[in-house]
């Protein structure tokens, strides 16, 4: 691998590890000098590596020179008290005892403790999603704004004052104890969820699908399973559900990058393999006597997964939507129930139930709305259609309800 593309990798792999060690030995409230030594690193092999050449172990030599850096900038003690914190005692401090322990169980220990760090309640969801990108996923600030659709500016703010909070409140970079887990871990896993749907139904402009938001929520979420006490029900739940939509990547979008809807996908590009990875995920999530809406969500996406039985899949997926709601009630998700409705009863029902839902600011309310009134009155279906046109902000939804609009345009002309 040649040094323009070998530094990009290595940035991806390894700046989240490196980093994450490093904030757990100078404390959360530093991830800025954090980022600020591996940033540094990462520029001294781009300029060291263009000279001298690479070195036999890239990987080996970024830790060894961002270990160096941390334990200089530990020594240093005036600047050290400048920059960090002029509350510590110097007098107890041992220059010859400094160790960065960049081992693969630390980096994994460390990694682990950061997410549960990062995803501290006193910080806004958008903010947990945006460090755990940061830290855990290495993107660039650059990345990130795409991601949510911003610029660069809304995201340092935004990064820079979550920062300060998990200061402010004197967070540790540790894992919870066994009953902190368990009331802590839900806001992981609705960042980890968060992170991949932004992945999976994108709103970025120029991508309809982000695979690498996804795989790193799949990363991190799989990170938690080999755990022996993160490993909750609701943990393997998520990570099936990941699996069974990913199964479905490479039919969800075409040569041209275009979005294709679930009913019109090749099913024979689906991956077969995450298919049985969700399934043996999903049944080891059958413990317990708790069932997440992660286990709804999941069971949900592997009845997607079937073709053999139309009317029993639907009927399935209808059933468990019915659960999920009782569980954890969702505006989106009863109107995903509706579509599942009008497969099993038929358009005219679905109507009548999805128009209870008044989701009149929500585009996917009247593309659903424009699809269950296409068989029932194609003036109505236009108008929906037209609506949602005008209230969307993603340009590949757009594209699709302008065909659709165009389709139902042709109908009624006949």
């Amino acid at each position: 691998m040649q040094e323009k593309e070998l530094i990009p990798y290595l940035y991806r792999t390894e700046f989240r590890k490196i980093t994450a060690v490093l904030c757990r030995s100078l404390g959360i409230e530093h991830i800025s000098i954090a980022e600020d030594l591996v940033g540094d690193t990462f520029l001294l092999a781009a300029e060291t590596w263009g000279l001298k050449g690479i070195p036999q172990n890239p990987a080996a030599w970024l830790y060894t020179v961002a270990k160096n850096k941390a334990k200089d900038l530990l020594k240093r003690n005036t600047l050290f008290s400048q920059k960090i914190s002029p509350q510590i005692q110097y007098a107890t401090y041992d220059k010859n005892e400094i160790e960065i322990d960049l081992s693969v169980q630390n980096i994994q220990d460390s990694q682990l403790q950061m997410m549960f760090a990062i995803c501290y309640p006193g910080i806004p969801p958008e903010a947990q999603i945006g460090l755990s990108l940061r830290i855990l996923c290495s993107f660039s600030i650059d990345e990130i704004a795409d991601a949510f659709l911003t610029n660069k500016e809304t995201i340092n703010k935004r990064l820079y004052r979550a920062k300060e909070k998990l200061k402010q409140d004197n967070v540790k970079i540790e894992l919870p104890s066994e009953n902190e887990i368990d009331k802590r871990i839900e806001n992981v896993l609705t960042t980890l969820y968060l992170l991949f749907n932004e992945g999976y139904y994108s709103s970025n402009n120029n991508a309809v699908l982000r695979k690498d938001l996804c795989l790193e929520a799949m990363r991190l979420t799989h990170m938690l399973t080999e755990n022996e006490t993160t490993n909750k029900p609701a943990v393997t739940a998520l990570l099936a559900l990941m699996c069974f939509h990913a199964s479905r990547f490479e039919a969800r979008v075409d040569s041209d990058g275009e979005l294709i809807l679930y009913e019109d996908q090749d099913i024979s590009l689906w991956n077969r393999e995450l298919i049985l990875q969700g399934e043996r995920y999903l049944n080891k999530a059958s413990t317990g006597d708790y069932l997440s809406k992660y286990h709804w969500e999941a069971a949900i996406a592997y009845w997607h997964t079937t073709t053999n039985n139309e009317k029993q899949k639907w009927e399935k997926i209808l059933s468990l939507y019915n659960q999920l709601l009782i569980t954890e009630y969702s505006p989106i998700a009863a109107l995903n129930r509706t579509y599942a409705l009008s497969k099993v009863y038929g358009n005219e029902e679905a109507i009548v139930e999805a128009e209870k839902l008044k989701l009149d600011n929500n585009h996917l309310y009247h593309c659903l709305l424009g699809e269950l009134y296409s068989e029932v009155d194609i003036q109505k279906a236009i108008e929906h259609l037209l609506q949602a046109l005008k209230i969307s902000r993603v340009a590949a939804d757009k594209k699709v309800i302008k065909n659709k609009i165009s389709k139902l345009g042709k109908l009624k002309n006949v």
